[in-house]
């Protein structure tokens, strides 16, 4: 079977009929996303879930979760996706997804609730600090005019990278697909962020890549273009 055969586009009779070069180029962008690559093929269907979720997809969502299931995801990779989407797209994205996990992946052994967490004094400047290397404009604000948020934005930020149940990488990289889905400037701090949590261009790449489900191949121009390879030093 082809690979054109293979995707949801296929199945659109239109398509079939008149469109072979479209089928053509999806079937292949589907051959990186749905196999295993720099990334592996059950966390490239997570985030593909993911970026639909963001996107108003919850069919294609919920079609790349179950995949994700045959491919090995656990409920403890979808609940990634959960924290991810509750610091960047907030309380509806997050329910939304959390429900579809729900709905389509296995539960995994009850737990007791974590221990609760607070930022302790000077913690987030420290954070954004080492993350960012300065406070960003927008945080300096937010600290001068509401320190308990700025704490706020601090845990979920922490919660999204440092304490994601996959791993820092695997947090960023998911990070990056949901942006560039939205096509959206942060997408560059979170390259930089994957890289210095060890993410190669390939990893890179083939995360943004998980955008195009949902948001069709302007959701590499997000990305494809802070890829480029160092300039060489000067002989």
């Amino acid at each position: 079977m082809s690979n054109q055969e293979k995707t949801a586009l296929d199945k659109v009779a239109l398509l079939r009929a008149n469109a072979p070069y479209t089928l053509a180029g999806y079937g292949e962008f589907r051959a990186v996303i749905d196999t295993d690559g720099a990334v592996p093929a059950r966390l490239k269907a997570l985030f593909v879930a993911v970026a639909a979720t963001d996107r108003r997809y919850p069919d294609l969502a919920r079609q790349e979760l179950k995949r994700g299931v045959a491919l090995g995801l656990s409920v403890t990779d979808a609940l990634a996706g959960i924290i991810v989407l509750s610091s960047l797209r907030g309380e509806g994205a997050a329910g939304e997804f959390a429900a579809m996990v729900q709905e389509c992946v296995p539960p995994g052994d009850a737990a007791a609730d974590a221990t609760a967490v607070t930022a302790q004094p000077g913690e987030a400047e420290a954070n954004f600090r080492e993350y960012f290397g300065t406070i960003p404009p927008p945080l300096a604000q937010l600290m001068r005019l509401s320190p308990r948020a700025a704490d706020a934005y601090y845990l979920m930020r922490r919660g999204s990278i440092d304490a994601n149940p996959l791993s820092p990488k695997y947090g960023e990289l998911l990070l990056l697909a949901i942006l560039a889905a939205g096509y959206s400037p942060m997408a560059a701090r979170h390259v930089d962020g994957a890289r210095r949590a060890g993410a190669t261009d390939a990893e890179i790449a083939e995360a943004t890549l998980c955008a195009i489900p949902a948001a069709g191949i302007a959701a590499w121009m997000a990305v494809g273009g802070l890829l480029e390879p160092a300039a060489e030093p000067a002989a």
